[in-house]
């Protein structure tokens, strides 16, 4: 732990972690063994499941992430949300009590509150030239098995059904197949 690291009342850190640069986590908090945070901020009871890696990330209070998590930088995961195993973020807002449990990427995004990111979901975001945004709007399930090819909308409430490519915005209330 490095000497830049501020870690509030109460919160465990448990063995076999490294947290470095100018990190502050909260209180009342959990990281679990092999978790490596780099120059972020964790709020107030925010669990770190073990062998999550961060940089430059922040999560809001009441998140859990893990295990096995990825944030890379610019990463902002709001309050009460929920990331699993085998999760990659990057320069993305995760919206408040969304959850992506399991094998998703989500890249240049933002996600709304609500959300349900079902397994294996990817935001396809680089055409090979530019990285481009996802924006998808409160309330959406999207289905496992999921690419969203940027640049694309999900509007608010819509349902996306698995295994489905989407290419085009998708209005809000609506089933995408």
């Amino acid at each position: 732990i490095d000497w830049e690291v501020r870690i509030g009342p109460r919160t465990v850190v448990y063995p076999s972690i490294v947290i470095e640069g100018p990190t502050r986590i909260g209180a009342d908090g959990c990281v679990y063994p092999h978790v490596h945070i780099r120059s972020s901020v964790l709020g107030d009871r925010v669990r770190v499941l073990s062998s999550t890696v961060m940089e430059d990330t922040v999560l809001e209070h009441d998140v859990q992430v893990g295990p096995f998590s990825r944030f890379r930088p610019k990463t902002r995961v709001r309050a009460g949300a929920r990331v699993g195993n085998f999760v990659e973020m990057k320069n993305t807002v995760f919206g408040p009590g969304s959850k992506a449990q399991h094998l998703s990427y989500v890249g240049d995004s933002t996600v709304g509150e609500g959300v349900n990111v079902g397994a294996g979901t990817i935001t396809c975001n680089y055409d090979g030239v530019h990285k481009n945004p996802t924006r998808i709007e409160d309330g959406v399930v999207i289905g496992s098995g999921t690419e969203l090819v940027a640049p694309v909308t999900v509007g608010r409430g819509a349902y996306i059904a698995a295994g489905s490519t989407i290419t085009r915005d998708v209005p809000a209330g609506a089933l995408a197949i």
